[in-house]
């Protein structure tokens, strides 16, 4: 028998602080003694239990089976991988290992680890004794010959302990997932800056322990399938200064909605996330995901009003262009992107395709992560008390008007967010945005590349008023570790005179937001309430060139309704081990346009209408002009965590939502809806349903 022992694949545990696993015969023997012990009782078990195959005798076969196993916390041995040319080999294999005794599992630190072994069996087969003999000789051999390279079996590689907990990664921005550590990034005396999502895991390891946590939702599992099931990323790898993960990702959903027209709604989406780390200075993630999906008959008609050129249906909001799936339904595939890159403690630089956030609430006016993804490139500095956070994105209009030869139009935007953490209790962020398009060949023009220039300056010096800048700033107040305070304010257009009129200008577009966190409220743990207010005046966002307003895929990449409303929001969000609940109720006033043409028709809702062309007044515009809507809508969720490491939950929920405009029309009118449903979904990104 020719048995060779190859490169330990995964002790568990570090081998500076492993105990091998222990056979009967082995028991007094430590460190490396203990290590050929097992090595050699494990030859030994297999050259005096193989069969090999008889035909396979018969024809003289030589040859190796590779064998990935392990042993469990319980000291049962487990075949994990056979490689072998034959298949009876492979079975043989597995009848082996099946036959060996349970034996003492390797510790950690004096607790039972599971371990995985990689090894060779040559055939034909040899004891362990003569394996060991015919080593000895080529070992004495080898000393005088040219050594013979081992990079390959001299691979290292570690027990994964969750290295993404501490790396440069982006944390995928999820409300529900947020709030489980928002609190204690919101403590008095941090100095760190929350408004500028997603984060990254070294961002808010400095608060919150993501090991620990995870231990603690840990259930009891030995075999590999409950390992994978209840705690651990399907395949996770570590070695020398670099690790990587691979997940398959679900968002599998079946629901009934009943309104004007009934009917039967699901999600179907599956998805493979490959994210990992080399060194501490490179980190990537993608996510390629494939999705079905008919959902509530407001939310399809909405997707559809906001449909592309070229044919096809619809515009899934926050996802993107969508494909016809059999009569009613839709096929909306996505992929999104990250590599960052840390050259210092300063410093990040991030080359994406996703969505972004600017703000410390549910809602954002100035950045929100309600529209498509799209690429983008966003370099982050962090010095003393300041966060300064610049992203250059490339964005599309999707509208038949300026669709060319079946190809978009591209346009481009570049803002910068400076967040100051003036004292202990208070921080403040200033905004500035700049939209401009390809107009004359300008391309991405390289004057706003510098990540410190006044874009506003810029913008003016550049082009003949074919830019749209904007100007927003953000405030937070800790007024002790349970209550916070915030807000945004964002400028699109401002005039003095106007202001002083007192008349209501058109021009005066701006919009506010106020908002308060009481963390662990009433001394609960983990009870989050939030109470927000959003309004947002007729026009804003909108420009007198509509390719170059404040929008993407034909979606607002501010508030998610564009412009003219004024919204109340209440959350409570509540988790105790595995278990989660999310309340959210919404009641707004929002102001929608009668006809889509004609003198007087634009009332400053549609971002994409020209704000020069069919403006409905100069003077006395006031947020819920037009077709005045009284809206409400209460959104109920609660479920189980399947899997901390992949943010897998069981959940049911439950929309009701209302809407009620002064005159029914074609588009806007009439309609209450109930929405029921199930689901088991990776929650790794915010459906909004609020629409």
């Amino acid at each position: 028998m020719g048995f060779a022992q190859s490169q330990d694949f995964n002790s568990g545990v570090e081998l500076n602080s492993q105990r091998f696993p222990v056979f009967p015969t082995c028991e007094n023997l430590e460190a490396s003694a203990l290590e050929n012990c097992f090595y050699t009782e494990v030859q030994e078990f297999v050259f005096e239990n193989f069969v090999v195959p008889e035909n396979l005798v018969q024809n003289n076969f030589k040859g190796n089976v590779k064998v990935l196993f392990e042993v469990d916390a319980n000291g049962v041995f487990k075949v994990i991988y056979v490689n072998a040319v034959d298949e009876s080999l492979i079975a043989e294999t597995r009848r082996v290992f099946a036959k060996f005794p349970k034996i003492t599992p390797a510790t950690y630190n004096g607790k039972a680890e599971y371990s995985k072994y990689n090894i060779t069996i040559a055939i034909p087969l040899k004891s362990a004794a003569t394996l060991a003999a015919e080593n000895l000789a080529k070992a004495d051999i080898l000393r005088n010959t040219t050594p013979q390279l081992t990079e390959l079996d001299n691979i290292v590689y570690k027990k994964y302990n969750n290295p993404e907990f501490e790396s440069h990664l982006n944390i995928p921005f999820s409300h529900s997932y947020y709030a489980q550590f928002d609190a204690a990034v919101n403590q008095l005396g941090s100095n760190n800056h929350t408004a500028s999502k997603p984060y990254t895991y070294a961002e808010v390891a400095k608060y919150y322990n993501f090991k620990q946590e995870n231990e603690k939702l840990k259930r009891n599992a030995s075999d590999w399938w409950t390992r994978k099931l209840w705690n651990e990323n399907m395949v996770e790898i570590r070695g020398e200064d670099y690790w990587f993960t691979l997940n398959p990702v679900l968002d599998l959903q079946l629901g009934k909605a009943s309104g004007n027209t009934s009917i039967n709604t699901f999600v179907n989406t599956r998805a493979i996330n490959f994210r990992g780390g080399l060194g501490n200075k490179l980190y990537f993630s993608t996510t390629l995901f494939e999705s079905q999906g008919r959902f509530a008959d407001y939310y399809n008609r909405y997707a559809e009003s906001i449909l592309p050129s070229g044919g096809n249906p619809a515009i899934i909001p926050g996802i993107g262009i969508a494909k016809r799936f059999k009569t009613d339904a839709y096929d909306f595939p996505l992929a999104e992107a990250n590599i960052t890159f840390t050259p210092n403690t300063f410093m990040d630089m991030q080359l994406g395709y996703g969505r972004n956030f600017i703000g410390d609430g549910y809602r954002s006016l100035l950045e929100s992560d309600g529209a498509s993804p799209y690429p983008y490139f966003k370099l982050n500095t962090k010095f003393w008390k300041i966060k300064y956070t610049n992203t250059y994105m490339w964005l599309k209009d999707v509208r038949p008007d300026v669709t060319v030869d079946k190809t978009y139009a591209t346009k481009f935007m570049a803002n910068h967010y400076l967040s100051w953490n003036v004292s202990n209790r208070l921080n403040l962020g200033f905004f500035e945005s700049v939209v401009w398009t390809n107009s004359n060949d300008r391309g991405f023009d390289a004057s706003f590349v510098n990540p410190i220039v006044f874009y506003r300056s810029v913008e003016f010096g550049s082009s003949s008023k074919s830019g749209n800048a904007l100007l927003g700033l953000t405030f937070k107040y800790k007024w002790d570790n349970q209550i916070n305070f915030y807000g945004q304010f964002i400028l699109d257009e401002f005039s003095l005179n106007d202001v002083k009129e007192g008349d209501n200008s058109w021009k005066n577009k701006y919009g506010y937001q106020l908002g308060a966190k009481y963390y662990n409220a009433f001394n609960v743990p983990n009870l989050l309430l939030q109470l927000e207010y959003n309004r947002v005046r007729p026009y804003v966002y909108s420009h007198s060139e509509p390719i170059t307003n404040y929008g993407h895929n034909n979606q607002s990449l501010g508030h998610q309704w564009g412009a003219n409303f004024g919204e109340f929001i209440a959350i409570a969000r509540y988790h105790q081990g595995r278990w989660f609940a999310d309340f959210k109720l919404t009641s707004a006033v929002r102001g929608f346009d009668f006809a889509a043409t004609g003198a007087n028709s634009n009332y400053g809702t549609n971002i994409y209408r020209d704000y020069d062309l069919d403006r409905f007044a100069n003077s006395g515009v006031k947020v819920g002009q037009g077709n005045k809507t009284k809206f409400f809508m209460t959104d109920i969720q609660g479920g189980y965590l399947i899997n901390p490491s992949t943010n897998l939950k069981l959940f049911a929920s439950y929309i009701y939502r209302d809407f009620n405009p002064k005159e029914n029309t074609a588009t806007v009118f009439k309609e209450s809806t109930n929405w029921f449903s199930i689901g088991l979904r990776s929650d790794i990104f915010n459906w909004y349903f609020d629409y």
